[in-house]
């Protein structure tokens, strides 16, 4: 699938050759995390990252998502990791421990290795939702959280070199 730029978000000026940031995707609600992935994978090698060196990670579901970000960032060598994932609320009240448990634990790993972490999971209450928002009606968010990963990354490493 190739997904093609948004109009509302422009290409930034920042060259992502020159960073590490790997793809974790969630496995579950693969008929979404696949759509996510490719967006991600189109932001990045429209902002100059050579396909082969974007690293792609699977896990079981998006609760896992934290712990591989964790695992990532602990063994080092990356400027952000992007975690992708599809939340589709049932009957049950297990979406709001999903949802909240993921987005909490993707934040504090960012926080405790102080790296840029990307929240790029969809939480939506219908399979129609999420397919909006993975290349539909309401934008794409795999692309947005490349470009969220590429700006922050470049943000970081600003930083770090100011001081």
């Amino acid at each position: 699938m190739n997904v093609k730029e948004p109009k509302q978000r422009p290409i930034l000026d920042i060259q992502a050759n020159s960073f590490a940031i790997p793809i974790l995707v969630s496995k579950f609600n693969s008929f979404i995390t696949d759509r996510l992935l490719a967006g991600a994978r189109d932001c990045l090698i429209a902002h100059g990252m050579p396909a082969e060196k974007i690293a792609v990670h699977f896990v079981p579901g998006s609760f896992e998502l934290p712990q591989a970000a964790h695992l990532l960032a602990h063994r080092g060598g990356v400027d952000a990791i992007i975690c992708l994932g599809a939340v589709i609320k049932g009957e049950t009240p297990h979406f709001e421990y999903v949802s909240s448990e993921t987005a909490r634990g993707i934040m504090q790993v960012s926080l405790d290795h102080q790296l840029p972490v990307v929240f790029g999971v969809l939480t939506t209450d219908t399979v129609k939702q999420a397919e909006e928002r993975s290349g539909g009606t309401h934008g794409h968010k795999g692309w947005d959280a490349a470009l969220t990963a590429l700006e922050m990354a470049a943000f970081s490493r600003s930083v770090r070199r100011s001081g």
